[in-house]
């Protein structure tokens, strides 16, 4: 399709120009006409007679109505569109800390995304995963970002008018800086620097530095969540024991005096400070919440709190929360999350179920700045390309007084991605399987387990078994087919993402009883059958297994940095071998040249207790480390 914009659109072409592929356009004096103004207000969005108008305030209300355009061209809807923005920052936190560190290639789809659905912020979470070129092992092998690369995800997202946002940690989560020799000096706990030490500051000071000079704007996020063991550690012998509130604040205020200097306005999670208030500045438990008018007066003045909640249901939780973060002296930033970690694929029912009561508690309470974290816990075993649906979730909400149509989130979502919302949100039915509650509130993820333990050992087995195991094996085969459909309609990147999902599912469908018929061939003494296992089944299984391997190898090496792939190639690497040692284990026990198998002699527990009662039956299991064994994979 041809457009011709007519009005004042400089500022806007190079945006254009970068999404003219996505959506099919070019722009061309012979096109349809579209009338373009800047001017305080709503967004109207105006298909009349063959000719087009837009109008906007910011630059990202100008992509977020293109988009809104194209669809009423396309549907030849004539009419006005009017949207009233719902906050002023909205958009995203991606994770890349935990192993897969994003690519510019994927940094840019993920922007070109956001614009479309009028979403303006943009934080990356680094850990450690960007360069102080004066701490050579501060992200060393970890994929770290350069400053050269930090400016030119700025500079690609200013084109949007999306601000990209510093989310470093200067407190806690350090685990990976502070592992080697040079850093150690500057540990508290293992993953907490040493308040109080010089050279801590002189760290924080690099850090900041880094984010003034890469990125455009003033703001940054100075983390200091779930720094839980603060001043408990090497703090405690140095200084002897201190009421951490003190500790605390000691420290903001130290970390506040290099953010002044660079004139940086920070935010900062505010979980610390409601756990530590709790103690009391005396050392006392206070009444209630803990946030008393004199508490409140020692916390340092100048930083914006981030009020993280992903858990709760209802909307009157999220509003009893945000009115305890109001006590602080201001509005708090919220971030909710779209659930991708700790998983092997994307849990959109709770995300679903989460999301809209929190945002609509910020807009019933009037908070002006909102986002979406996209964990990575445990390695990163989701690709971020699946948070998009969730984003789009937040987009809506940003332009909506009230709730959300959800068929309204799915034409968005075409629009905005060129992709099927129906396709991805059959990801969610990874985990959401027989004998799981409707949404998948508890946040099973049979996925992971099934596909990460082991044939011989068999850690869950004693959650499938039964008609259970049946009916997973028989869900997992027809999700194969259903994402085969998906994958032959996705384009571009997102069709590495279906790959995957196809081969993971054919090999639940073959592995989710593998343990459970080697056992019940043995315990029967039925030799036959465990040839047939030790020769058929397991081979083909491992088969299937390195085809997975193969297409999630594909799409982290498109989308990520290769740092980080490794462990997932260790932990693949580790099913493999063990299936080829539960087919050396069976053929010699076929063949006599072993008695007995004592790990299939051994009885099987659950790996979770069900408790409440009506907590989903496949059971959880979110750690790798504590699927594959119940020995150690790494103890001193």
């Amino acid at each position: 399709m041809k457009i011709h914009f007519q009005g004042d659109i400089d500022g806007l072409l190079s945006g254009l120009h970068e999404l003219q592929g996505q959506l099919g356009i070019e722009i061309d004096l012979s096109g349809v006409s579209v009338t373009v103004e800047q001017a305080a207000g709503d967004i109207q969005v105006t298909w009349q007679e063959g000719r087009g108008a837009i109008r906007y305030e910011e630059p990202i209300h100008f992509f977020r109505a293109l988009g809104l355009l194209l669809e009423q061209i396309r549907e030849d809807k004539e009419g006005t569109i009017t949207e009233t923005p719902q906050f002023s920052y909205n958009g995203t936190m991606i994770d890349a800390s935990r192993n897969a560190v994003p690519n510019m290639s994927l940094v840019k789809q993920m922007l070109r995304a956001m614009a479309l659905m009028g979403l303006n912020g943009f934080m990356l979470y680094t850990e450690d995963t960007y360069e102080i070129k004066e701490r050579p092992y501060f992200g060393y092998m970890r994929g770290r970002y350069t400053q050269e690369e930090l400016r030119e995800i700025d500079d690609y997202a200013q084109q949007f008018g999306i601000e990209v946002v510093a989310c470093i940690q200067t407190l806690g989560h350090l685990a990976h800086a502070l592992k080697w020799d040079p850093m150690m000096e500057l540990r508290d706990a293992e993953d907490i620097l040493l308040v109080g030490y010089e050279d801590t500051y002189v760290l924080i000071e690099q850090m900041v530095k880094v984010a003034a000079e890469s990125l455009r704007t003033k703001r940054i996020h100075i983390g200091m969540d779930e720094a839980f063991a603060l001043g408990l550690g090497r703090y405690l012998i140095k200084n002897g024991f201190r009421h951490r509130f003190d500790i605390m604040n000691e420290h903001l205020g130290r970390v506040l005096e290099i953010t002044d200097r660079y004139g940086m306005k920070p935010m900062m999670w505010s979980d610390m400070y409601f756990h530590l208030l709790k103690e009391g500045t005396d050392g006392q438990e206070i009444e209630g919440d803990g946030i008393s008018a004199d508490a409140v007066a020692q916390i340092p003045k100048g930083v914006d709190f981030v009020y993280w909640d992903y858990y709760a249901t209802e909307q009157r939780s999220y509003e009893i929360n945000i009115e305890r973060h109001q006590k602080l002296g201001s509005d708090p930033i919220f971030a909710g999350g779209v659930w991708i970690w700790g998983i092997m694929s994307p849990n959109y029912g709770k995300t679903w179920h989460n999301t809209n009561p929190a945002l609509m508690a910020c807009k019933k309470h009037g908070l002006r700045e909102v986002f979406a974290t996209a964990w990575g816990d445990n390695g990163q075993e989701t690709n971020h390309l699946t948070m998009l649906p969730g984003l789009q979730l937040f987009a809506e909400h940003g332009y909506t007084a009230g709730e959300v149509d959800q068929e309204r989130i799915k034409a968005r979502f075409a629009t905005c991605t060129g992709q099927s919302f129906d396709d991805y949100w059959e990801l969610t039915y990874m985990d959401e399987t027989p004998g799981v509650t409707k949404d998948n509130m508890h946040s099973s993820n049979s996925s992971k387990f099934l596909l990460w333990q082991d044939t011989m050992i068999g850690l869950y087995d004693k959650h499938v078994e039964g008609k259970l195991g049946e009916q997973l094996a028989e869900h997992y085969a027809k999700m194969a087919v259903r994402l085969q459909d998906a994958y032959e309609q996705a384009t571009g990147d997102h069709r590495l993402i279906f790959d995957l999902y196809v081969k993971l599912s054919a090999v639940l469908a073959k592995k989710t009883t593998l343990g459970l018929q080697v056992t019940q061939a043995y315990q029967s003494k039925d030799k036959e059958a465990m040839e047939e296992l030790a020769t058929t089944l397991i081979p083909h299984v491992r088969e299937l297994v390195d085809r997975a391997r193969k297409a999630h190898r594909k799409l982290w090496m498109t989308t990520n940095k290769p740092f980080g792939w490794e462990v997932m190639d260790i932990r693949y690497g580790g099913v493999l071998a063990r299936l080829q040692s539960a087919e050396d284990r069976l053929t010699d026990w076929v063949e006599g040249q072993i008695e007995r198998m004592e790990e299939l002699e051994a009885e099987r527990l659950p790996f979770l207790f069900q408790s409440p009662p009506e907590t989903d039956v496949v059971g959880q299991g979110h750690f790798y480390h504590r699927i594959v064994t119940a020995s150690g994979l790494s103890l001193i």
